[in-house]
Formats: structure tokens, C-alpha cells, sequence
């Protein structure tokens, strides 16, 4: 098995992000430029707000059940 030299990682890693850099999104120019861009950040974070109150919640139970089995 060839093993891949760091240096060459590291190259391909610099490469792609710097082609990822030089190109302009219009979709995200056009959304700041209305305002929507906020309302996308609004949706976002209710997601991830959600998911980490359920994920709390879930942890809670575990732990009253661990302790009650235990």
C-alpha cells in the first residue's frame, strides 16, 4: 500500500480551497442583497436550537433511567 506524503495532502487540501475561494456565489449575493439572508441564519438556528434541546431532553431520560436500573 503507497503510503501519501504529507506535503502532498497538504497541496491538494491548499489547491481546493483556494478554488473554492475564487468563485462567487450569486445565489448568496442576491439573498443579502434582499435581506433574506437573515431569515435563512433565522431558519438555521431554530434547527440547530431544536435538535440540541432534544438532544438534552433524550440525555435526560437516559440518565433517569441509568439511575433507576441501576
Amino acid at each position: 500500500m503507497k503510503k501519501i506524503s504529507l506535503l502532498s495532502i497538504f497541496t491538494l487540501i491548499t489547491t481546493l480551497a483556494s478554488y473554492a475561494q475564487s468563485s462567487e456565489i450569486e445565489m448568496a449575493e442576491g439573498l443579502r442583497s434582499s435581506g433574506k439572508i437573515w431569515v435563512v441564519v433565522l431558519v438555521l438556528l431554530t434547527i440547530v436550537v431544536g435538535v440540541f434541546v432534544y438532544l438534552f431532553t433524550i440525555d435526560k431520560k437516559v440518565t433517569k433511567l441509568e439511575k433507576r436500573n441501576s
